[in-house]
């Protein structure tokens, strides 16, 4: 959740300055211990992303909810923003997508322990290295993906834009079971609503699965960023990602002039 929290900033170009701390917690219900672990682990993000927590708000709820209110700064010639994207660019996503399909095998105690490790790896990862990577290619647009799940923040950009993609869907990183989850029926009700959202604006060619239609649009918590950059500079942009750590950083697709849908995928 803290990592969540941060991804916003991040995604914008910008450096985060302090946060203040959100908590739902039913205190007549759990023991405080949870409460301090629950911060523990958010402190150690906080410390990781180099700011500090200056505060917050404790509230009496029926069931643990976390979050953070992050502040951060940037110039306002390098704002990055969800609008920019312009034909030709290519798109980098730098996360692999299946924490919502996991997620939901974890809560149905059907996630070995090495993929329960990889999934809470992935999305406690912060995009901070991402995001400076590619501010040394100035990128067109970005955003993180979260709860839309990928096609339906490509939509945003796409739309904010004025432009189409061309989605290559088995370019696009899947997280170790996802695939497999997904088949056999693991798939969360966000995941379905996107799918349902953005059937209208999405064309599929013949030969990409119903499952890979699912995961495409399955909800992420701390997704990745996606990123349009020119195709001149997508090259530099990979390969400053991997260097920074990012090593699951990929190429999806490219940008396109407008069509008569917004995103085709093949």
């Amino acid at each position: 959740a803290a990592a969540n929290s941060l991804s916003d900033i991040y995604a914008m170009g910008a450096r985060p300055l302090f946060a203040l701390n959100i908590v739902g917690f039913p205190s007549n219900r759990l023991p405080m211990s949870v409460l301090e672990e629950i911060l523990r682990g958010a402190q150690s993000k906080a410390d990781e992303a180099g700011i500090s927590i200056i505060g917050g708000h404790t509230v009496e709820d029926t069931e643990p909810k976390y979050g953070m209110a992050v502040t951060g700064v940037v110039a306002p010639d390098e704002v990055l923003s969800n609008r920019g994207a312009r034909p030709g660019d290519e798109l980098i996503l730098t996360k692999p997508i299946g924490t919502g399909v996991l997620s939901t095998a974890m809560k149905q105690r059907m996630l070995e322990p090495a993929r329960a490790r990889l999934l809470y790896d992935t999305m406690a990862a912060l995009n901070r290295s991402a995001a400076e990577a590619v501010r040394a290619v100035a990128a067109h647009a970005c955003t993180d993906v979260t709860g839309f799940g990928l096609l339906g923040h490509l939509l945003e950009v796409l739309e904010a834009s004025g432009v189409s993609a061309e989605l290559r869907a088995d370019g696009v990183p899947l997280l170790d079971g996802a695939f497999e989850l997904a088949v056999s029926g693991v798939v969360p009700g966000g995941t379905k609503d996107n799918a349902e959202h953005t059937a209208p604006k999405v064309r599929f060619a013949d030969g990409v699965s119903a499952t890979t239609r699912l995961l495409l649009n399955d909800a992420q918590t701390s997704g990745g960023l996606l990123i349009a950059v020119a195709a001149q500079d997508a090259g530099r942009a990979l390969s400053a990602l991997h260097d920074a750590g990012v090593t699951g950083a990929a190429r999806i697709g490219s940008v396109v002039e407008r069509k008569d849908v917004w995103v085709e995928v093949q």
